[in-house]
């Protein structure tokens, strides 16, 4: 491990920790075995507010990797939602919401790699101005279900991979199975940002760079569902977190 790149991984807020039952920083193994096994160095960040703190993280980091965890405030996106939709996002916290944008704004600013995962791409697409679907069953109505976490190590819908996309490059292949435990999603896309996976039913489940913006810029790869649970029982999965290692490493 003397030459793996370190890779600061963002986290959530858990308001009973095991040592006082205090707030503490809370994250699945799932995560850093990938990162691990990817052959990367795991850093847990934790929800800090000081952008100068979490400007210095990102210097000495290689690469972030943005995790899953609760929804973000809905006022980010879209201060006028209709109250209803706005009660379905659910476990909020604008102390971990403030610390990912500061964390994003460090990390291009920087040009360092980004892999996100799950909250990970709608975080990122709503800090760089995109919008974000509060509730699929809701504002969706007869999208697949998304929301199967109990099922969460099984592949369970299938994704086309745009052409030409950094994910196709690394699956080698046009379609892909994935597993799906969100009942949020991506919205209206930022501007620098394209959709480059969906399901059938239009959802985002993977997002890049724009074809123009890409050029001579760092890997940046936003995954709705998650590998990290995957790729013990399907290796193939593993090909995400090595292409980020590598180009953490590079």
């Amino acid at each position: 491990m003397k030459n793996a790149p370190t890779i600061l991984i963002s986290t959530s807020n858990e308001q009973k920790g095991a040592e006082f039952r205090d707030w503490s920083t809370s994250l699945s193994h799932y995560y850093t075995r990938a990162i691990v096994d990817a052959g990367g160095l795991p850093w847990l960040a934790p929800t800090i507010d000081n952008p100068r703190a979490i400007a210095e993280m990102v210097r000495r980091a290689h690469g972030i990797l943005l995790t899953g965890g609760d929804d973000l405030q809905p006022d980010l996106y879209d201060p006028g939602l209709p109250r209803h939709i706005k009660a379905k996002a659910t476990g909020v916290d604008p102390q971990r919401d403030l610390f990912e944008f500061l964390l994003i704004e460090q990390t291009l600013k920087q040009r360092k790699p980004i892999l996100a995962i799950c909250r990970g791409p709608q975080v990122l697409n709503v800090a760089l101005g995109g919008g974000l679907i509060t509730d699929i069953p809701t504002e969706a109505p007869g999208s697949l279900n998304h929301q199967r976490k109990p099922d969460a190590h099984k592949l369970l819908h299938t994704i086309e991979l745009a052409p030409r996309s950094l994910i196709r490059k690394i699956f080698r292949r046009p379609t892909l199975r994935i597993n799906t435990a969100h009942h949020q999603a991506v919205g209206a896309l930022a501007p620098m940002l394209r959709a480059t996976a969906k399901t059938k039913d239009g959802i985002i489940e993977a997002l890049e760079l724009t074809e123009t913006e890409a050029k001579n810029a760092p890997f940046l790869l936003g995954l709705q569902f998650h590998p990290e649970r995957l790729y013990e029982k399907h290796p193939e999965y593993q090909k995400v977190f090595k292409a980020f290692t590598r180009a953490c490493r590079e």
